[in-house]
């Protein structure tokens, strides 16, 4: 803004709008929220923008003032839960540590990830589901994961450099196969429960399968 234009804003404007841009920022991460435990628990089809504004406790035209209709609503509730997990992924301070011991809390983080957090799983296979057309036009969807493959990139080569891993792997292979173990796991416990006849909901049974993970991704990356 020109000094011109701010010599004509009227005194104690700016902290009204200040507030006011504060206030939308509050009512479009509740909206979020609300619509995500929607979107988790009926998927897309199911979901409905009434119950959403009766979730979130505001006027169903605030949603779609900010969010149009129900397509891009669910557009950015996925986008916002990219951005979770990358945010958390972030907090891991991989770079910090050894090759072997960051892609040993990245698969732990992962996993549990997925634990606490069931609703990414529904509201990936809801995505999925609709060929995840979604995602497919987000550009904000593809920045926020583009970071997790380059720094993953590094700590491979980091752990080629110094010897303990071997050569020649594609990052997003890797991570894809990561997630993959957990989410597989994660979204048909249920009917590979009760085939095998086992809980591996169990605290035992869990453990023993981050176990698993962590042998398998150390097993293939690390060198004799």
């Amino acid at each position: 803004m020109s000094p011109a234009a701010l010599k004509r804003v009227p005194r104690g404007s700016a902290p009204v709008a200040d507030e006011k841009l504060r206030d939308a920022d509050r009512s479009q991460a509740v909206i979020l929220g609300a619509a995500r435990d929607e979107f988790a628990e009926f998927g897309l089809g199911g979901a409905r923008m009434d119950r959403i504004a009766e979730r979130a406790g505001l006027n169903k035209r605030l949603i779609y003032y900010y969010f149009e209709d129900k397509e891009r609503l669910f557009q950015a509730v996925l986008e916002q839960a990219y951005r979770d997990i990358r945010q958390a992924e972030q907090q891991l301070n991989l770079l910090e540590l050894s090759p072997p011991a960051a892609l040993r809390r990245l698969v732990e983080f992962t996993w549990n990830y997925y634990l606490e957090h069931p609703e990414f799983i529904t509201l990936l296979n809801s995505a999925n589901l609709h060929k995840a057309r979604h995602l497919q036009g987000s550009r904000r969807a593809r920045e926020l994961n583009s970071p997790l493959i380059e720094m993953l990139a590094g700590i491979l080569e980091r752990g080629r450099r110094d010897g303990s891993f071997r050569g020649g792997v594609d990052p997003m292979q890797l991570y894809i196969s990561i997630a993959g173990m957990s989410y597989f796991y994660m979204s048909n416990n249920h009917t590979l429960s009760a085939i095998f006849g086992r809980d591996l909901l169990s605290a035992k049974a869990r453990q023993e399968r981050l176990n698993h993970m962590c042998d398998l991704v150390l097993g293939f990356l690390l060198r004799d």
